[in-house]
């Protein structure tokens, strides 16, 4: 791998089992970009940068993750084909819905309850 890009906006988010998660997050499309012990740095198409951290050992996580945040990434891809990926995963899956300002979204639940919410002009 390449050194990364500077990143100019990511999202970090905590799993519980780093393995799946990038397996998950690499079966709808994402690209690895780097890995340095529990952090797997990931990429959506050009710009959609996130940063996978495994939680510690012997730390609690608990509860909802991602209540009330979608994470988001355009796609200048078909978001249905998006969606029968994550179908094919058990991935719990809203849409495809054509919106009012002309895009269509799809949003995923990932493993560990994330919502990432994947929007390509209608």
């Amino acid at each position: 791998m390449s050194a990364p890009s500077p990143l100019r906006a990511f999202v970090k988010l905590l799993v519980l089992d780093l393995d799946a998660s990038v397996a998950f997050y690499e079966a709808l499309g994402f690209s690895r970009v780097a890995a340095d012990g529990s952090v797997v740095h990931l990429r959506w198409q050009e710009a959609g940068d996130v940063l996978l951290v495994g939680v510690p050992r012997g730390v609690s996580f608990e509860g909802r993750r991602g209540w009330g945040v979608l994470v988001g990434f355009t796609s200048s891809t078909d978001v249905e084909a998006l969606a029968e990926r994550a179908r094919a995963l058990s991935a719990p899956v809203q849409g495809p819905e054509v919106q009012p300002w002309h895009t269509k979204d799809v949003i995923v639940t990932d493993p560990d309850g994330y919502r990432l919410n994947f929007v390509q002009q209608a």
